[in-house]
């Protein structure tokens, strides 16, 4: 059966309303299914907060390599249920050569939500947690000890694990970060600013 040109345009027509129509249908019914998407590692969000200083406010010199070189008090929310341990990073993204890491801690207990000022310069806490070298190549925090000129931003990254880490003290930040992989379960930070 011939058909004509005009027939077959209308054809045509009916073929793409009807697709059009059953695509929505689909799209429809699938929003209307409510799908579980897994979390991504670290999708949830502590809150991270300091008494010294509040987020992109200029860190107290009493924290700095100008002052008393003391870390400052830290305190964050409450992680997700199953939380092991929590791990503490400290960089200067803003630093000449690159990211300058301040401080290294883990091995948190899982019920903290405070670190309180001037943590010892020690390997091992008596809180039992430990401390990692910084980039000054010493154990513990440093503070803000920028070059003079610009102003750096201190970037406070906190993490919650779902178990402690099996590292001794003086690890490397590299070593922390490697050992963390596929155990976050949320994270979250504070910034500071210095200018010398």
């Amino acid at each position: 059966m011939k058909v004509s040109h005009r027939g077959k345009q209308y054809i045509l027509l009916v073929v793409a309303i009807l697709s059009t129509t059953a695509c929505f249908a689909v799209t429809a019914l699938l929003s209307c299914q409510p799908v579980e998407q897994p979390l991504k590692e670290g999708e949830v969000a502590l809150t991270v907060s300091s008494p010294a200083f509040r987020e992109g406010d200029k860190i107290p010199g009493k924290y700095t390599c100008e002052g008393e070189d003391v870390s400052p008090e830290l305190n964050w929310s409450e992680p997700p249920k199953g939380t092991g341990s929590f791990v503490l990073i400290v960089d200067d993204p803003d630093a000449p050569g690159g990211v300058f890491t301040h401080w290294v801690l883990f091995n948190l207990a899982a019920d903290s939500r405070v670190l309180l000022e001037a943590v010892p310069a020690q390997g091992q806490l008596p809180n039992g947690s430990l401390q990692g070298k910084n980039d000054f190549g010493r154990i513990g925090y440093a503070g803000p000890c920028p070059p003079p000129g610009r102003s750096h931003r201190y970037q406070f990254t906190l993490y919650s694990l779902d178990r402690p880490l099996d590292l001794k003290f003086g690890v490397s930040k590299n070593q922390v970060l490697d050992a963390i992989r596929g155990h976050i379960l949320a994270q979250g930070g504070l910034t500071g600013t210095y200018q010398r």
